[in-house]
C-alpha cells in the first residue's frame, strides 16, 4: 500500500498494491486457518454428541435436537454473543500497545459471564415445563429437560473457555488453541461413545461428555496463558480494576449479543415452531439436522470472521485505517471463494448426506430435497460472518443488531411461518424464510461495509483506548 500525491497539491490518496494484498491475505489466512480448525474442533464436539444420540432412535434424537436448540438460543449464544465485546476491547488495546488492558479486560469479561450463567441455568432447569407450556411433546420434553441439566457444566466452562479464546485470539496466537482443541477433540470421540453405548447412560451421557471436554479446555489454555512466554505482557494478576472494566466490557458485549444472538435465536425459534407441525419427530430430526449442517459451516466461517476482528482491531487500534481495509477485502475473497466451493461439494452430496446423522430412510430423502436450500443459506452466511466479524473489531456492533432485528423479525421469520404453517411447506417453508432473511441482511450488511470510513473508525479506536488509561495504570 503506497500513499500517492495527486497532481498540482491536490489531496493524497492510497494505492493498494498487488504485492501489499497478497501479502495481506498470508496475515489473514495465519490467523484465519488455525481459527476455523479451532471453532469447527469445538463446534464438532457437539455435532458428535448428536450423531450417536441419533443412531438411539426418533425420540432420542427429538430429545436433543430440541434440548439443543434451546440451550443454544438461552445460553451458548448468549455467552458468544457477549464475548464478542472483547474481540473489540483486546483486539484494539493489542493493536495501541496497551498490552496490560488485555488481561483486566478478559477478566472483565470472565467475571460477567459466568453471573450470567446462573440464571441461564435455573431456566434449563425448569426446561420441560417450558417446553410442554409452549406445546411440546412431553416425553420429548422430559428428556431435553434431562439432558439440558447434565449440559450445565459446560456452560460455565465455556464462561471462561471464550473469554480465553478471545485473549489469545485478539494477540493472533492460534497454535495453543489449534492444539487444545485437537487433544480435546480426539478424547471427546471415545469418551462420547463410552458413555452414550458401554456405560448405557444414553443422551445423559452425550451431555457428560460435552462439558467434561470444555473442562479439559479450559484448562489447558489456562496452562499455556499462566506459564507462556508469548503471553508476559499481556498476562496480569487479578485485580480490583476488573471489576472496574465491567461496564465497559458489557458496553460492547450487550450490542454484541443482539447482533449475533438475533440470527441464532431465529434459526433456533425455527427448530422449535418444527415441533408443532405434523409428525413433529420428523419435521424437528430434519430441521434440526439442516441447522446442525448450515452451523458446523457456519464455524468455518466464524473463523474466517474472526480473523477479519483480529486484523481490523488490530490495525485500527494502531490508528492504521488503509490496512484494515485492505483487511477487510482480503477476508471477503477468502471466505466468499471457500463457500462457493462447499456448496458445490454439498449439492453433488446430497443424497448420502442424511445418513451422517440417522439410518431412517424417510429422514435421509427428506434432507435430499433441503439440500439445494442449505448451500443457498451457506453463501449468505458466508458474508454475514465475514462482516460480524469485521463490526466486532471495529466497535459497531449496534448497527448489526438492527440490521439483524429487520431481517429476521421483520422478514424472515414471518415469511418462514407464512411457508411452513399457512402455505404448508412444513421444514421446507420454515428454511426459505429464514434463508430470505439472510440475503436482505447480507446485502444490507455488504452495503454498509463497502461505505465505512476506515479512517474514521481508526480515530474512534484510538479514543476509546487511551481515554482510559488509568484503568490498570498502564504506561505503555
Amino acid at each position: 500500500m503506497e500513499e500517492v500525491p495527486m497532481p498540482e497539491g491536490g489531496e493524497r490518496r492510497w494505492v493498494v498494491t498487488r504485492g501489499v494484498f497478497v501479502g495481506e491475505l498470508k496475515k489473514v489466512s495465519y490467523i484465519a486457518a488455525p481459527m476455523v480448525a479451532v471453532t469447527v474442533m469445538q463446534y464438532l464436539l457437539q455435532v458428535i454428541s448428536v450423531m450417536m444420540v441419533g443412531h438411539l432412535g426418533q425420540l432420542e434424537l427429538s430429545s436433543v435436537a430440541i434440548a439443543t436448540s434451546l440451550t443454544n438460543v438461552s445460553g451458548f449464544s448468549l455467552l458468544s454473543g457477549l464475548v464478542g465485546g472483547l474481540e473489540t476491547l483486546c483486539g484494539q488495546a493489542y493493536g495501541a500497545q496497551q498490552y496490560q488492558k488485555l488481561g483486566i479486560y478478559t477478566y472483565s469479561a470472565i467475571i460477567s459471564l459466568v453471573l450470567v450463567c446462573f440464571p441461564v441455568s435455573l431456566l434449563w432447569i425448569f426446561m420441560d415445563k417450558l417446553l410442554i407450556l409452549v406445546g411440546q411433546d412431553p416425553s420429548i420434553s422430559l428428556e431435553a429437560c434431562k439432558y439440558s441439566i447434565w449440559l450445565i457444566p459446560a456452560l460455565f466452562g465455556g464462561a471462561i473457555l471464550k473469554p480465553l479464546v478471545r485473549y489469545l485470539q485478539s494477540q493472533s496466537l492460534t497454535l495453543p488453541m489449534l492444539g487444545s482443541s485437537f487433544i480435546v477433540l480426539c478424547l471427546h470421540l471415545p469418551l462420547c461413545w463410552a458413555l452414550i453405548f458401554k456405560f448405557k447412560l444414553g443422551i445423559h451421557g452425550a451431555a457428560i461428555a460435552i462439558s467434561l471436554s470444555t473442562w479439559l479446555n479450559v484448562i489447558l489454555l489456562g496452562l499455556y496463558v499462566k506459564y507462556s512466554a508469548t503471553c508476559k505482557k499481556t498476562r496480569m494478576p487479578f485485580s480490583k480494576d476488573a471489576f472496574f472494566g465491567i461496564g465497559e466490557f458489557f458496553s460492547f458485549a450487550v450490542p454484541s449479543a443482539v447482533m449475533v444472538c438475533l440470527k441464532w435465536w431465529s434459526l433456533e425459534l425455527l427448530v422449535l415452531l418444527s415441533g408443532l407441525l405434523p409428525n413433529p419427530k420428523l419435521e424437528t430430526s430434519v430441521l434440526s439436522i439442516c441447522l446442525t449442517i448450515s452451523t458446523l459451516h457456519f464455524t468455518i466461517q466464524y473463523g474466517f470472521g474472526a480473523a477479519a476482528s483480529t486484523r481490523v482491531s488490530n490495525e485500527l487500534g494502531a490508528g492504521n485505517p488503509q490496512a484494515a481495509r485492505v483487511a477487510v477485502w482480503a477476508v471477503m475473497v477468502l471466505a466468499v471463494s471457500e463457500s462457493i466451493i462447499v456448496s458445490i461439494a454439498l449439492f453433488c452430496c446430497r443424497y448420502v448426506l442424511g445418513y451422517a446423522y440417522s439410518n431412517d430412510k424417510q429422514v435421509v430423502n427428506y434432507i435430499a430435497v433441503m439440500a439445494p436450500l442449505i448451500c443457498l443459506s451457506i453463501v449468505t452466511d458466508s458474508l454475514q460472518a465475514v462482516i460480524s466479524g469485521i463490526a466486532r473489531g471495529s466497535g459497531w456492533q449496534h448497527i448489526g443488531a438492527y440490521v439483524n432485528i429487520g431481517a429476521f423479525y421483520l422478514v424472515g421469520t414471518p415469511v418462514a411461518v407464512i411457508l411452513g404453517f399457512s402455505l404448508h411447506l412444513r421444514a421446507k417453508g420454515l428454511w426459505i424464510g429464514i434463508v430470505i432473511g439472510s440475503i436482505v441482511q447480507s446485502t444490507i450488511l455488504s452495503v454498509i461495509t463497502g461505505f465505512t470510513n476506515w479512517q474514521k473508525q481508526a480515530t474512534k479506536a484510538r479514543e476509546r483506548i487511551f481515554q482510559g488509561r488509568s484503568l490498570g495504570d498502564d504506561e505503555n
